[in-house]
């Protein structure tokens, strides 16, 4: 049986440890909710007061030029690349993760004209699977979505399959796929393949070039702590940048923007991705966040991240038997989360929230866990199980306040 002090002493010895007084944690609360919403990083307030204060407020335009607020995208894109093991150029923000999508699962489906399926896992992110279905209906060129489990993935892959699109952690188990067997399955048979790094940017080593991985999307709040609604990114493999046309042709993804042309001109590379005028404050926002995901050691990171999710799981399931844990426990098949089913799930999550313990509830019956080693440490998974057990044991999630369902569960 683990012990408080022998959790302690990990967390006196976690080379991570400092990372910790770097962002903003209420008072008695443990945060277990990191992959759906960041915490906020000390630095973050500071930087967007200077963006609005001096380079808007003073700056006013100018600082397009004079703050450099046109290579945002770029600047942090490349960030990013760094995080996801992608190559320089290759990585841009803009934009949500759905519109990302949309953008690039249309461009994928261009290069494989004369294929009509997209292969994707049953139990996928939902909005994955509606912008593919919004798609082949707008196409109207007899593109459908197939979903099988993870498992048969790379047996289904065919002759027929134009992308295989997946998200590489489940939002709802946190499995964790294998990028560079699957992506080399549908290499084989032709097919292109299109990665969601929603929960694994920043949380998990990634290696898109390695891998050969053709498309990639991710979002900007979860584990690089961009803040609520912030701007996501997308990738394009550097081998593809020539054959790729992008489904928006706005006027920042034209080759020379300022020109005015009338006819559109793509831009060369990831910089016809773009779209529309890039947000600056989100932007500032999430650089801070990507800065100091690149402080860390990605390695480590992934270290703690296991450590700190096998010890959450062993307590659970030592003190809250009734809870199904349904996360994976082997460290190559799982990702930042820990998750458990219980049929009063919601319930039982809202009794924990009113405890100073947040995670978040996943319908229809899963209690998710987020493990985000840069400001968690050991003795909080101690300190969150205690509550957890506490409202077990005595049934505090019956309570009818805790049974009203709130828009954001």
């Amino acid at each position: 049986m683990t012990s408080s002090e022998a959790l302690r002493a990990r967390d006196a010895a976690d080379p991570l440890r400092a990372f910790r007084d770097r962002f903003v944690l209420p008072e008695g609360v443990i945060y277990l909710d990191g992959n759906s919403l960041g915490a906020l990083p000390r630095a973050t307030p500071g930087r967007v007061a200077e963006v609005v204060g001096a380079e808007w407020g003073q700056g006013l335009i100018r600082s397009w030029n004079d703050a450099g607020w046109i290579d945002l995208a770029g600047r942090v894109g490349d960030k990013i690349g760094r995080l996801i093991g992608a190559a320089p150029g290759s990585v841009v923000v803009a934009d949500s993760t759905s519109v990302n999508l949309f953008k690039l699962l249309s461009a994928a489906l261009a290069l494989r004209p004369e294929r009509r399926v997209i292969l994707s896992e049953q139990g996928n992110f939902p909005t994955d699977l509606y912008i593919a279905e919004g798609l082949s209906a707008l196409l109207a060129r007899g593109h459908g979505l197939r979903t099988l489990p993870a498992a048969e993935i790379i047996a289904a892959i065919d002759e027929t399959v134009a992308v295989v699109m997946l998200t590489q952690v489940n939002y709802h188990t946190g499995a964790l796929l294998d990028m560079a067997a699957i992506t080399a399955a549908a290499h084989a048979k032709g097919a292109l393949v299109l990665w969601d790094l929603a929960h694994s940017a920043g949380a998990l080593p990634v290696h898109l070039e390695r891998d050969q991985a053709d498309f990639a999307v991710g979002c900007g709040y979860k584990f690089l702590n961009g803040g609520p609604g912030a701007p996501a990114f997308l990738h394009v493999a550097p081998r593809l940048h020539g054959l790729v046309r992008f489904p928006i042709t706005g006027w920042l993804g034209h080759a020379r923007p300022f020109a005015f042309e009338p006819v559109f001109a793509p831009a060369g590379g990831i910089a016809g991705a773009v779209v529309g005028t890039p947000p600056v404050l989100s932007l500032a926002a999430l650089e801070v966040g990507v800065d100091l995901a690149l402080e860390a050691d990605l390695a480590a990171v992934r270290e703690k991240s296991l450590a700190l999710g096998r010890v959450f799981a062993d307590l659970v399931q030592e003190r809250c038997p009734e809870l199904l844990l349904v996360t994976p426990m082997d460290d190559g098949a799982r990702g930042s989360q820990v998750s458990f089913a219980h049929p009063q799930a919601y319930a039982i999550m809202q009794a924990l929230i009113s405890r100073g313990v947040i995670g978040d509830f996943r319908a229809p019956d899963v209690l998710r866990f987020g493990i985000t080693p840069l400001y968690l440490r050991f003795t909080d998974m101690w300190d969150a199980v205690a509550v957890l057990h506490d409202v077990m044991q005595t049934g505090a999630w019956r309570e009818p306040r805790f049974q009203v369902r709130q828009k954001v569960t």
